[in-house]
């Protein structure tokens, strides 16, 4: 994650007041700090998986929620490498009933394949296309009109990405997510910082990724500069509910331009907080995941249309 801190574009004085976070909230969601009564017919359940894409499987998880019938999904996307795994939110989304498929992308922490940030956007589209199979819409009982797609950091901007393209989905939850096209705009407007950024990038890689190397995601950060910037994904992010939960201490300066220009577009469903933590939430898990549950909990029904 300090990769991304040494990548992201902290522009100018963009006053954080556009995050400010809300008076704190009495009332944590009963999912985040108790269980629920057990289900001894339909209990809560793991099932590791396997989702193919261009012939590689990625290693995944699905957490199943108790109950019977079909139930809310979502899909939670790790960043990069994807050290933090989110899996405590989770296990809380699963508490409030809701099934959580996490996926670790072709190349990645022993997945088949090679890694790249490109593939990793195409494994988005595969493990939604999963979701939505017949089959396994059966077997894990997922409600098709309540999927959303949720994701920190890298993560955070591919199901950004999916959600303001893709009509497939009841809304996003993104987690101080990168703005990847920024960061390749500030590369490209000082070059002589790049090697410090390659090196910053690569620092807590360690083995899990294969196939590819810093420089390698540095040259796909900067070839898609243009096309990657979240700020160009407004009119898509406008018509989906939408939370994003920054980090003071990460990336939260850089998102306040994408926050803004989707609160600007007629209708949008933003709400948008920032946590006075690192980019990891690695002081404020509990309140991480109070915000995130609260949010699924008002897509609780399904929503007309779908």
């Amino acid at each position: 994650m300090r990769q991304l801190l040494a990548l992201a574009v902290l522009t100018a004085s963009v006053s954080l007041a556009v995050h400010a976070a809300p008076a704190a909230s009495p009332v944590i969601p009963r999912g985040v700090v108790a269980d629920p009564a057990p289900d001894a017919r339909h209990p809560a359940a793991n099932r590791q998986v396997l989702i193919l894409n261009q012939g590689s499987g990625m290693n995944a998880l699905f957490m199943l929620a108790a109950g019977s019938g079909p139930k809310p999904t979502m899909l939670l996307l790790h960043g990069l490498p994807g050290n933090e795994q989110n899996l405590d939110l989770a296990q809380a989304a699963r508490r409030a009933g809701w099934n959580v498929l996490t996926l670790h992308y072709r190349g990645s922490w022993g997945s088949a394949g090679r890694f790249s940030l490109a593939g990793a956007g195409d494994d988005v589209d595969a493990a939604m296309a999963y979701l939505e199979q017949d089959e396994n819409v059966r077997r894990f009982q997922i409600d098709t009109r309540r999927i959303v797609v949720a994701g920190h950091s890298m993560g955070g901007f591919f199901a950004a990405r999916y959600a303001a393209t893709h009509d497939d989905v009841a809304g996003a939850v993104l987690l101080d997510p990168w703005n990847i096209g920024a960061s390749g705009k500030e590369v490209r407007a000082h070059p002589e910082t790049r090697q410090d950024r390659i090196a910053a990038m690569g620092e807590d890689f360690g083995t899990s990724l294969a196939g590819t190397d810093a420089a390698a995601l540095m040259r796909e950060v900067e070839a898609h500069a243009d096309d990657w910037d979240l700020a160009g994904f407004a009119d898509g992010l406008a018509r989906k509910p939408l939370l994003v939960i920054g980090a003071q201490r990460g990336l939260a300066p850089g998102l306040a331009p994408v926050v803004a220009a989707v609160k600007s577009r007629p209708g949008a469903q933003l709400q948008s907080i920032t946590l006075p933590s690192d980019h990891a939430f690695a002081d404020h898990r509990i309140a991480l995941a109070a915000a995130t549950v609260r949010w699924l909990d008002a897509r609780a029904k399904p929503s007309k249309g779908r």
